[in-house]
C-alpha cells in the first residue's frame, strides 16, 4: 500500500508556516539587535555601546526579568496582573523603613551610620517578600472567591499598593538610603564581573523555567490558560492553582523591591509607574499569548531587554521621558498584533 505523495500546493503552505514559526522564535532577538545598532550608531561614540553602559542596561533589566516571569505565568492563565509595579514599591517601602528603623538611633541613620546594618538588611528582605506575597495572595483570592475580572481585581490593587506606599513614605523618598553595604555588598557587588542581583534573576529564571517547561506547575497553568473548565474536568484545582500563579507573581514583585533598595538605595512612586506596562510588553514581546495557554519564561526575559534598551538608549539621546512611554506602548501595540497574526495563521494551518 503506497503512500499519498504530497502535493505542491500542501507542500508550499507546510513551508509558509515553518517559516512563520521560524520567524516568531527569531524576531525578537533580530528586533533587539536592531534596537541595538540603532542607539549605537546614534548616539555620540563611547557612550551607549560600552561595556559599563551594557552592564548598567543589564542590572536595570534584572528588576524587570523577574516581574516579567511572574507575569508570564499569570497571563498564560488567561488572566493579568496590572499590579505589580504597585507591589514592587509597597515591598520596597516595607523593606527600606525596616531596614531603617532597625539599623540604628533617627540621627545615626540621617547621618549615614548603620551600626546594626546586617540584622535590619535581612529582617527587611524578609518583610519585603512577604509584603509581595501578601498582595499577590490578596489578588488570586479576590480573582477566585469573588469571580471578578483579574483586569479589574489587578487595577484596584494597584491604587491600593501605590496609595499604601505612599502613606508609608509620606509620599516622597524614605527618610535615608537603606544601609550602605547592603547596596555595596549586594546592589553594586560582583561576582565573575557580573552583579550580583543579574546573578540573582538569572538563577530564578532558569528555576522558573524548569517548572515551566517540566514541572506540574507549568502544565496546570497551560492547561488552565488553554481551557479551565475542561482542566476542572480533569481534576485540577484551579481555583486553587490561580491563587498560587498569583501569589508568586506577588512573591517576585517582592524580590524586584528588594533589588530596586540594594541598587538605587532608595525608593519612589515616581519611578514604578510604568513597571507593569514594561513586564507586560516584555512578556507578549516574549511570544507569550494574551489569550493564554501559550507562553514561555525565557523568551519574555529577553522581552525584558527592550523597554530598558528602549529606555537607556532615549535618555543618552535627550529624549524627553515621556516619549519612552510612547516607544514601550507601542511595543505592545505592534507584538500584541504578531500574536493575533500567528493565531490566525495557526488556525488557517488547521
Amino acid at each position: 500500500m503506497s503512500a499519498t505523495p504530497t502535493t505542491e500546493p500542501d507542500a508550499g503552505r507546510d513551508r509558509g508556516r515553518m517559516a512563520l514559526e521560524a520567524f516568531s522564535r527569531s524576531w525578537l532577538f533580530v528586533f533587539l539587535l536592531l534596537l541595538l545598532a540603532f542607539f549605537w550608531l546614534s548616539t555620540p561614540s563611547g557612550t551607549f555601546l560600552t561595556s559599563a553602559n551594557l552592564s548598567q542596561i543589564a542590572l536595570s533589566t534584572s528588576e524587570v526579568v523577574l516581574l516579567a516571569i511572574g507575569e508570564t505565568f499569570v497571563i498564560v492563565t488567561a488572566g493579568i496582573d496590572l499590579s505589580i509595579g504597585g507591589i514592587l514599591f509597597f515591598a520596597a517601602v516595607c523593606g527600606g523603613k525596616v531596614m531603617l528603623e532597625l539599623s540604628g538611633t533617627n540621627a545615626q541613620v540621617t547621618a549615614g551610620v548603620y551600626p546594626h546594618a546586617t540584622r535590619a538588611v535581612l529582617l527587611g528582605i524578609v518583610v519585603a517578600l512577604a509584603a509581595g506575597t501578601f498582595w499577590g495572595a490578596i489578588n488570586g483570592a479576590l480573582i477566585t472567591r469573588m469571580r471578578l475580572p483579574p483586569f479589574i481585581v489587578t487595577l484596584g490593587t494597584y491604587g491600593m499598593t501605590f496609595g499604601f506606599g505612599d502613606l508609608l513614605s509620606g509620599g516622597t523618598y524614605l527618610g535615608a538610603p537603606v544601609p550602605t553595604s547592603f547596596s555595596h555588598n549586594f546592589g553594586q557587588g560582583k561576582g565573575l564581573g557580573i552583579y550580583y542581583p543579574i546573578w540573582l534573576a538569572l538563577v530564578v529564571l532558569i528555576v522558573a523555567h524548569v517548572f515551566f517547561r517540566y514541572a506540574r506547575f507549568g502544565r496546570y497553568t497551560s492547561a488552565i490558560g488553554s481551557n479551565d473548565e475542561a482542566s476542572r474536568r480533569a481534576g485540577i484545582a484551579v481555583d486553587r492553582h490561580i491563587v498560587k500563579v498569583y501569589t508568586l507573581a506577588g512573591f517576585l514583585a517582592g524580590m524586584a523591591g528588594v533589588l530596586d533598595l540594594a541598587i538605587y538605595t532608595n525608593t519612589t512612586s515616581v519611578s514604578h509607574l510604568t513597571d507593569n506596562l514594561n513586564a507586560i510588553s516584555a512578556v507578549v514581546l516574549g511570544g507569550t499569548s494574551l489569550f493564554g495557554g501559550v507562553g514561555t519564561v525565557l523568551l519574555s526575559a529577553v522581552g525584558a531587554f527592550i523597554p530598558t534598551v528602549l529606555t537607556n538608549g532615549l535618555v543618552i539621546k535627550n529624549v524627553q521621558p515621556f516619549w519612552q512611554e510612547v516607544a514601550v506602548g507601542a511595543t505592545i501595540i505592534f507584538a500584541v498584533y504578531l500574536d493575533q497574526l500567528r493565531r490566525r495563521r495557526g488556525g488557517e494551518g488547521r
